[in-house]
């Protein structure tokens, strides 16, 4: 479902009242920028009946502000950044359909950044309610909400005011996304979740075993993928990575605690070492030995293309060539193409067909 589209639906999808709303602030400088179309690839990771909360009755909001007061000590639970937070929360009152789409007219046409914070401010309690969704999912409410409020800001910044219909309609794409994609950022130190097949088996593999096991068919790697869409290669290492936990690297190896050498200590070098590094400033040398040779076969504009561009250390552009020359880019990548070919035959005569040349 498209967000776009869901500005289209009716406004009795989402209540303001039932359904209050969340903020924004600009996305962290390491995210690139969500657009529309992948919001909706976001948000649509989790299956329709995604509920993390099955089973379980969601608590009035009044009832979720007073949950912390209500469990242990009085003078410590009045101190609950969650029940502090829905305090302030609800000071601020709820918008009528009229006044709400005022307030987005009057920031569409005039950029009233006051109006923009009225909007964010009176659908805060939104991004809560929907936070409250993933309570058993991911154990910090705040972190959820913070994520949220960044979606809802999102929601305003980009909301039409004339397609007909509500913010907290259009917003909660925008919340759920930011709060799915920040769970499975922080899910562990070791992000999981590198594309979308996925992202989509993260939220949706271990449901997809419990289905078919109720079903009485086998969990096979072979029958999620099928189901899900995705190649079984992904399935089987998401359920790898989903099976075993984060290990520290400096964590000592063997038994007891009297073990002072750490696991990074005991894995292979990166390095070549001492032979590879001789072999290697041999090679070199041979190679620049004949790439000089080859330069006195060269004259005219080859001979310029190879200095200004093949082996220059700072190669000038194809078009900065041609203008030089008064050819098209065309004519000077052709040009190069046939030195790259003569010196691909002159090292092979050189060097005989033991010394492998690419390119």
């Amino acid at each position: 479902m498209n967000p776009k589209k869901s500005q289209e639906l009716s406004d009795s999808e989402e209540d303001s009242e039932s359904a209050p709303d969340s903020t924004d602030e600009p996305e962290p400088t390491d995210e690139p920028e969500l657009d529309d179309e992948t919001i909706v690839a976001e948000a649509e990771l989790v299956d329709e009946d995604f509920d993390p909360d099955a089973g379980i009755d969601e608590a009035p909001m009044p009832a979720l502000a007073r949950r912390s007061s209500e469990a242990g000590d009085p003078s410590i639970a009045k101190y609950d950044p969650l029940q502090a937070y829905m305090r302030e929360v609800q000071r601020h009152p709820l918008l009528s359909k009229t006044e709400e789409h005022e307030l987005a007219t009057r920031y569409v046409k005039e950029g009233d950044l006051d109006a923009a914070a009225r909007l964010v401010t009176a659908n805060l309690r939104l991004v809560v309610k929907l936070a409250y969704e993933y309570r058993r999912a991911y154990r910090n409410m705040m972190d959820l909400i913070q994520e949220g409020n960044i979606g809802l800001m999102q929601a305003v910044k980009r909301y039409d005011p004339y397609r007909g219909v509500k913010l907290s309609s259009y917003a909660a794409w925008w919340i759920r996304a930011y709060m799915l994609r920040y769970m499975l950022n922080n899910w562990r130190m070791v992000k999981l979740g590198t594309t979308q097949a996925q992202r989509k088996l993260f939220f949706n593999l271990n449901k997809e075993k419990a289905r078919l096991s109720a079903m009485g068919i086998e969990p096979t790697p072979a029958e999620i993928a099928d189901r899900l869409h995705v190649d079984e290669k992904e399935v089987i290492e998401m359920d790898r990575r989903l099976s075993r936990g984060d290990a520290s690297l400096d964590a000592p190896v063997g038994d007891g605690d009297n073990s002072s050498v750490a696991r990074v200590e005991l894995l292979p070098s990166g390095l070549g070492g001492p032979e590879v590094d001789t072999t290697s400033a041999q090679l070199n040398e041979i190679l620049r030995e004949q790439l000089a040779r080859f330069r006195t076969t060269l004259a005219g504009k080859d001979a310029l293309i190879f200095d200004k561009r093949m082996v220059a250390e700072e190669p000038l552009t194809l078009q900065e060539l041609g203008d030089e020359f008064g050819v098209s880019r065309e004519r000077v990548r052709q040009l190069e193409a046939r030195i790259s070919g003569k010196l691909r035959v002159f090292l092979k005569e050189s060097l005989g067909d033991d010394f492998q040349v690419d390119g």
